[in-house]
């Protein structure tokens, strides 16, 4: 599958804390994990050039896009945002304007639509780490149901590929070892592992 004899495929995650991978080893990160089960199956890819940050909201993601020096266009880009735009209670309006630029520069990134893969914001109501908050488990996730909701239309509507892990990241596990990190909120490698089929098989379909 590489474009040249020789050549490997280039991988481009956009994001924050989920993509970066906060609170885990560099190769339990998800866009890691994403690489080798690619590289398993006999795709060529190059290890993911990552542009992710802990804490980003859309606007933040989009400030460090226009300040990064990419080289595409890229094989795949992948993109998750906008958990903190939901955490710091941002109107869902404004999520969209801005997940739907994003979701066009990396279109751009790509060369095609097809070549870009949006991974839903998973459910941080469920963590230890919600426990405190004041809007409650329910609302958590009613709001991050409404910001994927949005998020899919928008990624349907330009013809990328959007893969939900919501319902897994709400599934308790049958082993808790490693489904979260130390943190008692983002994710551990044992849950970016579950992530992982649903977004290999988009990303093989992106990549065909």
């Amino acid at each position: 599958m590489p474009t040249a004899q020789g050549a490997r495929l280039r991988y481009l995650a956009l994001g924050d804390s989920y993509t970066i991978g906060e609170g885990v080893e560099a190769a339990a990160r998800w866009p890691e994990q994403l690489v080798a089960g690619l590289r398993t199956r006999g795709i060529s890819i190059e290890a993911p050039e990552i542009v992710a940050v802990t804490g980003w909201t859309t606007d933040e993601l989009a400030a460090a896009i226009a300040a990064h020096r990419f080289t595409p266009p890229y094989d795949l880009v992948s993109l998750l945002i906008g958990v903190n735009n939901q955490y710091r209670d941002r109107p869902l309006d404004e999520y969209r304007l801005q997940f739907a630029q994003l979701l066009d520069r990396a279109i751009a990134l790509a060369g095609a639509a097809r070549r870009v893969v949006v991974v839903s914001i998973p459910d941080w109501g469920n963590t230890p780490f919600a426990a405190t908050d004041p809007r409650g488990k329910a609302l958590i996730g009613a709001q991050i149901d409404t910001f994927n909701a949005s998020a899919r239309e928008v990624t349907q509507a330009r013809g990328a590929r959007f893969v939900d892990i919501t319902a897994i990241s709400r599934t308790p596990p049958t082993d808790p070892a490693g489904w979260l990190a130390e943190d008692g909120l983002h994710p551990g490698a044992a849950q970016y592992t579950a992530w992982l089929a649903p977004i290999v098989e988009a990303a093989r379909h992106a990549l065909s």
